[in-house]
């Protein structure tokens, strides 16, 4: 990947939710024992009276949570991603969904990107898990800015939601002047003519590095950035696939369930093409540093560019 200067996100996220904080004093915060870790801390440090910390007990996060929502207060929730969406599922869809709640559940430290804790932390399921639920609604921003501007939405607009925020520091791929977040909409952040690039979060990025090398290789990548999984911006990729006929999905998360099989259910439905997900393949993550396990796992520019080359030269063979 090109060097670039990056920024924490999860600071981003902190020092979002203090200035929303500052304008809304219905905004309540709740945490599981990791506001260091979630930079929940900065709610916590200037609005004590309004940040909960109910340790190390998600589903009574969850449901404390919805308890709070129901006396008409906006609350953000915030824990590992593998422990909302694993130990907390039932309380989400049963007492935040099925009541449609206004909490929003920001959980970092999703993928495996998530590093040396390993296996059991890298949550490779969420995005799956969290879009399957009635009213949810999901969203995987790609840096600083989009995150800044999804935390900003999420609190206006009532009801669930699940967004994921990256461990990882990343570099803006966004305008700050420019950019303007659209839940409804993903964004053409590069035109092309051969192949579909769809990917959201920390694998945007390398993704935008991976169409680079494939243009010095005569390859003309269109690129899509997906934040919002659910919705899926249906218009924008079902042209996108009608102009290329090829499409790939680029994720830090299992093919299985997450954006892949969302954009697969979409054009299977609406205009069958050739699909190829590139995530992780049915297993489990596995210890060591992040930018390692994205290399180990195809997800670094360099292996994305090797596996795209090989799907579109088998693709070409077939229609011989």
């Amino acid at each position: 990947m090109t060097t670039r200067e990056c920024k924490s996100v999860r600071n981003v996220y902190g020092n979002t939710l203090a200035e929303l904080g500052r304008e809304n004093k219905n905004i309540v915060v709740l945490d599981a024992d990791l506001s260091c870790s979630t930079q929940t801390k900065i709610f916590a440090k200037e609005f004590p009276e309004r940040f909960f910390n109910v340790g190390i007990a998600e589903q009574d996060l969850m449901t404390t949570a919805a308890g709070l929502a129901c006396t008409g207060k906006t609350v953000f929730v915030s824990t590992f991603a593998m422990f909302a969406s694993g130990r907390a599922w039932e309380q989400i869809r049963n007492t935040i969904c099925y009541s449609n709640l206004n909490v929003k559940i920001v959980a970092t430290h999703g993928g495996i990107t998530v590093g040396e804790d390993g296996g059991s932390h890298q949550a490779l399921e969420d995005i799956s898990l969290m879009r399957s639920i009635p009213n949810m609604r999901v969203i995987v921003p790609a840096d600083a800015i989009e995150t800044k501007q999804a935390i900003e939405y999420a609190a206006k607009e009532y009801g669930p939601f699940y967004i994921r925020v990256s461990r990882s520091n990343l570099p803006d791929i966004f305008d700050r002047n420019n950019y303007k977040f659209n839940p409804m909409k993903a964004n053409i952040i590069r035109e092309g003519k051969d192949i579909t690039l769809i990917s959201n979060g920390e694998t945007l990025v390398e993704t935008i590095d991976c169409a680079t090398i494939l243009s010095e290789k005569g390859i003309s990548a269109e690129i899509i950035s997906a934040p919002t999984v659910k919705p899926i911006d249906a218009n924008t990729i079902i042209n996108s696939a009608k102009k290329t006929k090829n499409v790939i999905t680029i994720e830090n998360h299992s093919v299985i369930g997450g954006l892949g099989s969302a954009v697969c259910e979409l054009l299977s439905e609406n205009y069958p093409v050739s699909v190829k997900r590139i995530g992780t393949n049915d297993v489990f993550g596995q210890s060591g540093k992040a930018k390692e396990l994205m290399n180990l796992y195809g997800l670094s520019s360099e292996k994305l560019v090797h596996t795209i080359m090989e799907y579109i030269n088998d693709t070409a063979k077939k229609r011989i």
